[in-house]
């Protein structure tokens, strides 16, 4: 019998790498303050957020269900912050602020997003994580949960990145 083989350790984030990637998604895109996304994992091989539920989100007022456009905008934030992660995590050499100095030219080349079970509950769950990245490309794959851990609606993303 074989052992299997470890993964290799993932190499954590910089302090100051993740603060600015916060300051960036958080504080610097104003769209993503409308929707009050939070980051709450930063890896580089996932990333995961946070959406509260709150009455400008309400798509279908009397279901009191969040707005698919909120869960498109959420998925596509996340698929990018993904890219973001992994290019960071391919760059380890370079120094935080220059790796922040990166994602000038990032942007959504194609999105799809299939909504699976109505959006109803106080908070919601964002994953994402990149499925390849290339020199010029990314691929990402993305997840809408629900405060009860169901997952409401899935993602996939291409972004450009150079």
């Amino acid at each position: 019998m074989t052992e299997a083989l470890a993964a290799p350790a993932e190499t954590p984030f910089e302090e100051e790498f993740v603060t600015g990637l916060k300051k960036i998604f958080e504080e610097m895109i104003v769209f993503n303050q409308v929707l009050g996304l939070k980051i709450t994992s930063l890896k580089p091989t996932q990333v995961r957020g946070r959406i509260d539920m709150k009455p400008d989100l309400i798509g279908h007022f009397s279901l009191n269900r969040i707005h698919g456009g909120v869960i498109s905008a959420g998925l596509d934030t996340m698929g990018g912050l993904a890219v973001m992660a992994a290019i960071g995590a391919r760059h380890m050499d370079e120094t935080p602020t220059q790796r922040l100095h990166r994602f000038g030219k990032l942007g959504t080349i194609d999105l799809r997003i299939d909504y699976l079970r109505p959006g109803i509950g106080e908070y919601f769950e964002l994953r994402a994580e990149v499925m390849r990245l290339g020199s010029r490309v990314a691929s990402t794959r993305m997840e809408f949960l629900g405060a009860d851990g169901k997952l409401l609606s899935t993602g996939a993303g291409v972004y450009i990145v150079s």
